[in-house]
């Protein structure tokens, strides 16, 4: 009896040793296949870059098209063995992008003081276009956000916040808004920039104390909003200049 229990437990131990090594070699057959499909699709994607390299850097819309095929792929053309991933590998667009970026900051920092370090996404666009001039062509709101995410390493704070309506803002201080100040910013957008309490009690329910100590947390503390002590209507308003245009 136990030496029948003893072939068995060895009979048992070849069996899986045998399952682990069949384990193994499978896998590395899937891998090999894996990175032989990942080495074609690379060849196919860097032959279609360079047949269309002047298309993507000089067309918006082309540039656009490219990205989203790259996305429903999962492929991010930004990450790359080189600096500047794929697009400057493939595009040569590292320089441009780099230079994009780094009027990006130029501009961020220029009206920190005006705006608190928050600057709404069309003002952005529009001030970078207006740096380039026409000859450096268009200038969308997702080469914006590539830059913007080729700072990221930089570490200070550079970031696009989605704050609902289809509006974005760009914050390029290391600050963390909290859900208050992200929902008065998302009425502000709505209003121009002006903000009053009566506006977030009426349409979020706020009591007037909230209220009142959100937008002077982020008059007095954050020195995201301004305060115009003379509003015809309401006697005290509030003015985000990240959510005003400025022209």
């Amino acid at each position: 009896m136990h030496r029948g229990v003893g072939l068995a437990a060895f009979d048992k131990e070849q069996l899986s040793q045998r399952f682990a090594e069949l384990s193994t070699e499978l896998s590395k057959n899937q891998l090999d296949h894996l990175q032989s499909q990942l080495t074609q699709f690379r060849t196919a994607l860097s032959h279609f870059a360079a047949t269309h390299r002047d298309s993507i850097r000089s067309d918006p819309a082309f540039r656009h098209e490219f990205q989203q095929m790259c996305s429903s792929i999962g492929v991010d053309p930004l990450a790359g063995p080189r600096k500047g991933g794929w697009w400057a590998e493939m595009l040569g667009m590292g320089d441009w992008q780099y230079e994009l970026g780094v009027q990006i900051v130029d501009l961020c920092v220029s009206t920190r003081e005006r705006n608190g370090g928050m600057i709404g996404m069309e003002e952005l666009v529009r001030m970078v276009s207006k740096l380039r001039g026409v000859d450096s062509g268009i200038i969308t709101e997702e080469d914006v956000i590539r830059s913007i995410k080729t700072l990221q390493p930089l570490g200070a704070g550079y970031e696009v916040l989605d704050v609902g309506g289809g509006k974005k803002i760009v914050r390029s201080v290391v600050k963390e808004l909290d859900a208050d100040q992200a929902v008065i910013l998302a009425e502000a957008q709505v209003e121009g920039g002006r903000i009053v309490e009566a506006i977030l009690e009426n349409r979020r329910g706020w009591t007037r104390e909230r209220a009142r100590a959100a937008l002077e947390n982020m008059l007095l503390r954050d020195g995201l909003c301004w305060l115009d002590a003379q509003d015809e209507q309401y006697g005290q308003a509030y003015w985000v200049p990240s959510a005003m245009r400025w022209d």
